[in-house]
């Protein structure tokens, strides 16, 4: 987790510290404790498989590692005298039980031979260690927990237990489909509905004008001041976002963010928002200036899949 980690690296005393603990002991390590709860076999082989077209995975009784490889040469010109390449790796272990725990190690550069002209080895490791534990943490079963964690603890939203763990991810590449396994955060008094299935693009238009009556209303979104409310979003990587807006409403999964509502709109009513993850487009219209609408219905008309529609207020 990029954020909580950059002051959470340093050099162990001996080689042999905490032997038998971690398997990856020793020089520089870093070290982030999650406190959620992951024993379920079916869970921790889903964050393995998810994972597996991404970064080299491999498990080993109550553990999970994924590899990152690079290469680095000395010269741009392979034909050039003197070239040398060599492929590094940085991995990173996640160790499962009660609490999580998420620890890398940056071996010497001389594990990997003699590539002492490989410039700042150690920096760009640390970088690719955080990288991969960003995606791990928005990618996988470990991001539902850790949302779930937040809104029960934190009493806050789903949105923004979403938000907060976006902020602290800053690295994560989008993975779409590597949560094999999903868990739903089910609010106060709602139902469980089962596994989110994730479309494999944007869903038809037009707008279900009957969205209120047919979708459950979900936790609202904070933009500025003002909550956005939110009908019908499920899930926690923007794969199935619903319809958002009381009376400017669009439904984000039909949306393809072409951007024609934005220019059209007089009043300035619509910024860009990035939704990384959703099927349909990677950002969105948010209309963090709602009551600002005027109702000249002017974003309605120049959407082209019909994802938008205006409810005047009498």
């Amino acid at each position: 987790m990029s954020l909580l980690l950059k002051d959470r690296v340093w050099t162990m005393e001996a080689s042999t510290a905490k032997r038998g603990v971690y398997p990856l002991h020793g020089y520089k390590i870093g070290l982030y404790r999650l406190p959620i709860k992951l024993v379920d076999p079916a869970e921790i082989k889903s964050i393995h498989d998810g994972l597996k077209k991404t970064f080299e995975m491999d498990m080993y009784a109550d553990r999970i590692y994924a590899t990152y490889r690079w290469q680095e040469q000395n010269k741009n010109d392979p034909d050039a005298k003197g070239y040398e390449e060599v492929e590094l790796s940085i991995t990173v272990e996640i160790v499962t039980g009660e609490v999580v725990d998420i620890i890398y190690q940056i071996f010497p550069i001389e594990k990997f031979g003699d590539p002492n002209w490989v410039q700042d080895y150690r920096k760009k490791a640390d970088h690719f260690a955080k990288m991969v534990i960003d995606t791990i943490l928005r990618n996988t079963i470990l991001a539902d927990k850790m949302i779930s964690y937040y809104v029960k603890t934190e009493k806050i939203s789903e949105i923004a237990a979403i938000q907060k763990l976006e902020e602290l991810t800053p690295l994560a590449k989008i993975v779409l489909g590597a949560k094999a396994k999903a868990i739903e955060v089910v609010e106060e008094g709602e139902e469980d509905e089962g596994e989110i299935e994730i479309p494999d693009g944007a869903k038809p238009g037009p707008i279900d004008v009957e969205y209120k009556s047919k979708m459950k209303l979900s936790a609202g979104y904070d933009a500025a001041g003002y909550t956005i409310k939110t009908w019908g979003r499920r899930g926690t990587n923007n794969g199935i976002m619903g319809v958002w807006g009381e009376f400017v409403s669009v439904d984000y999964d039909i949306c393809i963010a072409d951007g024609g509502c934005i220019e059209a709109c007089p009043v300035d009513v619509y910024e860009w928002f990035d939704t990384p993850g959703n099927p349909a487009s990677d950002k969105k219209p948010l209309m963090s200036k709602e009551p600002d609408c005027i109702f000249c219905l002017a974003c309605e008309g120049v959407c082209p899949p019909q994802a938008i529609k205006i409810y005047e207020i009498k």
